[in-house]
């Protein structure tokens, strides 16, 4: 037999080496090793609905009027504390929730597009029986599924808020190479979920300092299984949607919109601000300083005194809260 004939040994080796190393890897690295157990206790509520249960907070008196929160792409609805309690406190019925594949709620195995939360959304205010007037409040991703929401309910809304809303259209191109198969579920289990989500919350404030336990915090729901899956399904579904329709839709709903938005944030850059402008002309905006992409939390008094200023001024002419 021929030298050449041979050639493909070492080269099959360091092929099957190197499947070796990487699969150990992919499981040493792995973070998910819990199941979502109904009977956790857990801070809030628990509900079931049809997609499995889902974690929410009810705050406030009954017969106030209810600001529903919706938290963006991955952190779940402990970024909405300071909000939420300044809005109890001022006499506001405040429900949030964390939507499916975060925080304490299911990760069902389907497709995290904006319907899916949308539909989230519809279903635990319905199951609650809670009924308007409503203002809806989206951050960053939350920020079209608050619009949509909005858009398909002008009737019971009274008021949108966004605040650091995601504006552009994702591209292909923005999430390579997670939206390649396989080649994105490996970099979600060994490198997304134990290094990179993790490490890059930091980069949501211009003062990480004063926030020591966010990263600790995050990696809680990082241990339940069925969490990169759900977030790498967001990502590639981010891609089939384009935000700016939802803002369109929500310019011909004629509801009043405030937009508040940090000026060092590094996720939501000026020329998405400025489009969003453009796309709802009389939307009302409040420019955070010394803020990053979450205003709420960094400069929680400040966005909280234009939160409740926008507020009620919208129901000072029913009374209430």
């Amino acid at each position: 037999m021929s030298k050449g004939s041979v050639w493909w040994k070492p080269t099959f080796g360091i092929i099957l080496g190197l499947a070796v190393i990487l699969t150990g890897l992919y499981f040493s690295l792995d973070t998910e090793r819990l199941d979502l157990d109904a009977s956790q206790v857990v801070p809030g509520e628990k509900i079931e609905l049809s997609n499995g249960i889902v974690h929410y907070r009810l705050m406030g008196p009954s017969d106030a009027p209810l600001v529903l929160l919706v938290h963006g792409f991955s952190v779940p609805s402990y970024e909405w504390e300071p909000t939420a309690e300044a809005l109890e406190d001022a006499g506001y019925r405040v429900l949030s929730c964390d939507l499916y594949g975060r925080g304490y709620s299911a990760r069902p195995a389907v497709e995290y597009d904006l319907d899916l939360f949308v539909s989230q959304l519809e279903e635990l205010t319905t199951a609650l029986e809670l009924h308007d007037p409503i203002v809806v409040v989206g951050h960053s991703m939350g920020g079209p599924i608050a619009a949509r929401f909005a858009s398909l309910h002008p009737q019971h809304i009274s008021g949108v808020v966004l605040i650091a809303p995601e504006v552009n259209l994702t591209t292909g191109k923005d999430v390579f190479p997670l939206n390649i198969p396989l080649v994105g579920e490996y970099l979600m289990t060994a490198i997304m979920e134990p290094i990179v989500l993790p490490k890059i919350q930091a980069a949501d404030f211009v003062h990480p300092e004063n926030y020591p336990e966010w990263e600790s915090k995050y990696r809680v729901q990082l241990q339940y299984r069925g969490t990169g899956r759900a977030l790498l399904s967001t990502i590639r579904n981010l891609t089939t949607f384009d935000p700016a329709d939802e803002y369109r839709r929500l310019q011909e709903a004629d509801l009043p919109v405030l937009l508040i938005w940090g000026r060092e944030d590094g996720t939501i850059g000026p020329d998405q601000i400025a489009l969003l402008q453009s796309l709802i002309p009389e939307i009302r905006t409040f420019i955070v300083e010394d803020a990053g992409h979450l205003p709420q939390f960094e400069q929680a008094e400040d966005v909280n005194e234009k939160l409740l200023q926008f507020l009620d001024k919208l129901f000072s002419n029913s009374g209430s809260p």
